[in-house]
């Protein structure tokens, strides 16, 4: 992980203009249905946040760009289970566990735009959650009122977790005097 990581964040610091539109795109590969399997996004947009802690970046445009992102990729994830509907559940990985596409179903359709919600803050559940409620023939405009806030919450708790984590590493440096 360290070997994607480490030459993002350095290309991040290096090139802060171009920090916002990185933001965007960690948040919709973390958003998109099955790429945040192979990208550290999560990883990518804490270590953004430390970058905002040492005064290298500025958090509004981070947070704009990462909000922008996961709406753009929870979104695309979302009208491709729509598109691709049952498909989606015959196929791999779902095809060899059928009960997990029957629960995916089941929970949107008991929780609908909660399991939107809570599917941008648990990492395994975020690459699928958007495909399935999609999938699930879940009506575009409860997807987004629960998408819209889920992806702005996220793309700012995001990144802050990591400033503040910053600052209190700072902090502790601080007060033991180095």
């Amino acid at each position: 992980m360290d070997a994607i990581v480490t030459p993002v964040l350095d290309f991040i610091s290096a090139h802060r203009a171009w920090a916002p539109l990185f933001a965007f795109l960690v948040a919709f590969a973390e958003t998109a249905a099955l790429v945040s399997l192979l990208i550290p996004s999560t990883a990518i947009l804490i270590g953004v946040g430390g970058l905002v802690a040492a005064g290298a970046l500025d958090f509004g445009p981070v947070f704009a760009g990462a909000a922008l992102g996961a709406l753009a990729g929870s979104t695309l994830s979302f009208w491709l289970g729509r598109r691709y509907g049952e498909e989606i559940f015959s196929a791999w990985p779902l095809s060899r566990q059928p009960e997990l596409a029957e629960r995916g179903r089941n929970a949107f359709a008991r929780w609908g735009g909660g399991a939107v919600l809570i599917g941008h803050f648990f990492g395994p559940l975020r690459s699928v959650a958007f495909l399935l409620a999609g999938a699930a023939a879940m009506r575009a405009l409860a997807f987004q009122l629960a998408n819209a806030p889920g992806a702005v919450i996220w793309a700012y708790v995001t990144p802050k977790a990591g400033e503040l984590g910053g600052d209190a590493l700072s902090a502790l440096w601080r007060s033991l005097g180095a």
